[in-house]
Parts: C-alpha cells; sequence; structure tokens
C-alpha cells in the first residue's frame, strides 16, 4: 500500500515517476497562470492573511458547494459564523469527499505550504487551525511570498473593459517583485446585452473610454479605445464567458436597432440577442486578432440555479450547472466567418461540458495554419472537469484528435493564492497517462523527445504561444 499523497502520488510506473521528478516537479519547472480570477491590488499591498479560513473558505464556490452538500448550515459557509466555526465545518465535510479533487486540492496545499502530513477532518481541525495560522502570522507567508514559493512567474487576472488597472500599474513600478502580473481582458459586460444593467454600464464604459456611445459604431469605438490601453499596459490576453457559441449574423442596420433597444431597455427576443451577441464577439475577434491576442472563450455553464439563494448571495456562489448544449455547427460558423479575411486569433475553447471534447478537438484542426503551433487549441479541462478522469479524458480526446505536444497546458482559474499546487496535481496525471503509454509499448522511451512534451506542456508551450516577455521590465 503507497502511502497516503506521498511523494509519488498519481504515479504508478517508473517511467512516470522519472518525468515527474525530471520535468513537471514545480520546484525545477516554473508556473505560468494565464488564466485567474485573484485580486492584483492583493498582489500589490502584499496581502497577510489572519488565518487558514481567510485564504480557503473566503469566496471559493467549490468548496461552498461541497458544504451544502453535506448538510452544512448556510451560517457556517457564507454567513456569520467565526473563521473558526467556518473551518470546522469545512474540516467535517472534507472526509466524505473521498475521489474529489477537493480532497487531493486541500492535501496538497497543506502538505506544500504548511508541511502538514496528516489528514484534515474534524479530528484533527484544531491541529491544522494552529499549524497553518501560525504560518500564516509568519512574514515570509504574505500573498507576494506564496506567489513567489510556488515558483510563479507570470500571472494574467481578470480585468473588465473599465478597470483602471491601477493596481497593475503599481505592481510593474515595484522593483522588489519580480514576478510579472498583467491584465487580461474580459468584456463580458459589454456582449450581455439581454442584462438589466447593460445600459448602465455602457454609460461607464462611455465615460471611461472618453467616447459618447449613442449607437453599435461608437461602441466599437470605445472598445477599441479600451483595447489600446489595455494593450499599453502589458494585456495580449482576452477571456469571454458565454453562455453559448452563438452565430445569427445580421445586418449592420439590424444590429444598431437591436443595440438602441439594449440602450432604452427594451425587450429583446432571443433571436435578436443572438444577433447582438454575433455581431460584439466578431467584432472583437477581428481586433485580437490586428493585435496578435489570444482570445479564451469559456461557454456551457448555465448559472445561477437556484433563484432563492441567488436572490440572497447574488452570483458566482456555488449554484451553477453543465449546460448539455453542444453549439458545433455555430463554434465552427463563427470561426469560419473570421477565416474568410484571414482575421481568425489564436484562440483557446474551453467547454463545461465534457461531451464536447471531440467536438472541439475537430473544430480546431479546421482552423490551424500560420506557422503557429496549435493556434487553436483546447483548453484545459475546466471547472467541474478539473478533477482526474477529467483531466486524463481531456487530454486523451485532444491525443487523439491534435497534437498533445503543443498543448498549453494547466491553469489555476481561481480566487486562491495557494491553488497553484493544481499545477502539480495536473502535471502528475500528465506524467501518469504519458508514462503509461511509454510503459506500454505505445510511444518510445526517447528521453529528449519526452522532456521535451512535459517541460513543453507543463511551461514552455505557454511562453511560446502567449509570447509572454517573463522580464519584468
Amino acid at each position: 500500500m503507497k502511502p497516503f499523497m506521498g511523494k509519488d502520488f498519481l504515479l504508478d510506473t517508473e517511467v512516470a515517476k522519472e518525468l515527474y521528478e525530471k520535468y513537471a516537479d514545480m520546484s525545477k519547472i516554473p508556473v505560468i497562470d494565464y488564466h485567474c480570477h485573484i485580486n492584483p491590488q492583493e498582489i500589490y499591498e502584499d496581502r497577510k492573511f489572519e488565518n487558514i479560513a481567510q485564504v480557503w473558505l473566503g469566496g471559493d464556490h467549490y468548496k461552498w458547494r461541497q458544504m451544502r452538500t453535506n448538510g452544512v448550515d448556510e451560517k457556517y459557509i457564507t454567513g456569520d459564523a467565526t473563521d473558526r466555526e467556518k473551518f470546522q465545518k469545512w474540516a467535517e465535510t472534507l472526509p466524505k469527499l473521498i475521489g474529489n479533487p477537493l480532497y487531493h486540492w486541500s492535501h496538497l496545499e497543506l502538505r506544500y505550504y504548511f508541511g502538514y502530513q496528516g489528514h484534515l477532518n474534524g479530528d484533527t481541525a484544531e491541529e491544522v487551525w494552529n499549524l497553518c495560522n501560525e504560518k500564516l502570522s509568519q512574514d515570509d507567508f504574505t500573498v507576494r511570498n506564496i506567489i513567489k514559493k510556488s515558483n510563479v512567474k507570470l500571472i494574467c487576472t481578470t480585468d473588465d473593459p473599465v478597470d483602471s488597472l491601477e493596481w497593475h500599474k503599481k505592481i510593474k513600478a515595484d522593483t522588489s517583485f519580480d514576478v510579472k502580473v498583467l491584465p487580461a481582458w474580459r468584456p463580458d459586460k459589454a456582449n450581455n446585452i439581454e442584462k438589466v444593467d447593460f445600459a448602465a454600464y455602457i454609460k461607464k464604459l462611455s465615460d471611461v473610454s472618453g467616447v459618447e456611445i449613442k449607437d453599435f459604431k461608437s461602441l466599437k469605438q470605445a472598445i477599441r479605445v479600451r483595447l489600446d490601453y489595455f494593450s499599453e499596459n502589458g494585456c495580449s490576453v482576452s477571456d469571454h464567458g458565454l453562455d453559448y457559441v452563438m452565430f445569427a449574423p445580421a445586418t449592420d442596420d439590424v444590429i444598431e436597432g437591436i443595440f438602441k433597444k439594449g440602450l432604452n431597455a427594451e425587450k429583446l427576443t432571443n433571436v435578436e440577442i443572438a444577433q447582438y451577441k454575433t455581431a460584439f464577439m466578431l467584432f472583437v475577434a477581428k481586433e485580437y486578432s490586428k493585435r496578435n491576442w489570444v482570445m479564451q472563450l469559456h461557454y456551457g455553464c448555465k448559472r445561477d440555479n437556484n433563484a432563492m439563494m441567488y436572490s440572497k448571495l447574488g452570483p458566482d456562489t456555488g449554484y451553477d450547472c453543465i449546460n448539455n448544449y453542444t453549439p458545433a455547427a455555430e463554434l465552427a460558423d463563427f470561426l469560419n466567418e473570421l477565416s474568410k479575411e484571414d482575421e481568425v486569433p489564436k484562440t483557446i475553447i474551453y467547454s463545461l461540458n465534457p461531451n464536447d471534447d471531440a467536438v472541439i478537438g475537430t473544430i480546431i484542426g479546421c482552423f490551424q495554419g500560420d506557422g503557429i503551433k496549435n493556434k487553436i487549441q483546447q483548453g484545459s479541462a475546466w471547472w467541474f472537469n478539473d478533477n482526474y478522469m477529467g483531466m486524463v479524458n481531456q487530454m486523451k480526446s485532444l491525443a487523439n484528435l491534435s497534437a498533445l505536444g503543443n498543448f498549453v497546458g494547466m491553469l489555476t482559474d481561481s480566487r486562491s493564492f495557494l491553488s497553484y499546487t493544481r499545477h502539480d496535481y495536473f502535471r502528475r496525471i500528465l506524467c501518469q497517462l504519458v508514462g503509461g503509454w511509454v510503459e506500454n509499448g505505445e510511444y518510445p522511451y526517447d528521453e529528449k523527445i519526452l522532456s521535451e512534451i512535459i517541460k513543453g506542456i507543463s511551461y514552455n508551450n505557454t511562453v511560446e504561444y502567449f509570447g509572454f516577455d517573463l522580464n519584468k521590465a
């Protein structure tokens, strides 16, 4: 029997162990976190957390969801219970999560950052609480030091077009911190014309850009102004959270009419919403292509499904699920429209529905080219899929249908500064998968090529694909 989460955790073969030790270990191969939701202000101010509950449970809807599943009262999740009480309830929930990635992630974090070799449960909660809090009280456990300890070289946050990027500027000017922190463009609010706050958001965008937005034409002008501003501040990555990938082209006059209805908060039909979103996404994609930006498309989530809890807590609180809609034709048609004038940007496609793996794998093959390795990528297993089987299935599908060796690998997609161990989790699974193919005679034991594959997927492919300059200045 193997020890619980020992040094060979998830690694069963000698080749897998060798690949991980030499070419994937986070202490040797750095981390590029090209998509996350951490707060750049906390990086600049070098936040120091008071206790482990603040690090683990503040805003983590993954954990909130499982605590509810375990019958924990909302008071101990998002309510007014003390941090110690909330931590206790999480500790009592964790043992029930056998086979759940949260069990592994939590213990990887306890080992990597706090040196705790046991297992967290209701009985050990006090011991773990005291150990973690003692470590967090030390000067070397600030946010910046956690990032440095994780061997992170570059971080892309998630930022709205109206953001001033104040904290990114301050981080860049601070020569005492050599990790690069770049903004990533997330224009969902300008795309979501059906939302009740759309008109108010457009007014804010107008004020920030200095462009009076009175129609779709002037909206595009304002977007260009902000794209230029983001570019000046180091941004080269966009991200879109889409309910669906839509393709419903319409004439300019039709789009202008729809936009005016949106500004006036008039009722829109589903067709009109799809037409506007198609026009918006085609426009920004072409702008990304001009700027050599990477476009990330996340889709397949049905959000905010519990009406009562949404009214109490709002979005991003653990009430989302997978949508079974597979936009095969729409996604292909969207990229095909861009291809007519050679305006397909580098694109990473993520679906929350694992049934879409093969669809994405075949569509991306239609739009490769321009001398770029996997110009169109399938993104890593996302959200409900970033577990052992989800990662294995995503990589196997990608290997079957594309070039796995060019894959840009893992990202945290997290709000927690301790989530970098997810890269370790992913890299172990990667080495186990590739090592198994070698052990089974399905791929030769060529150490030079294998090292290039593992280091590439772990780190090098990301640097090359995004074109990141890792120098701080």
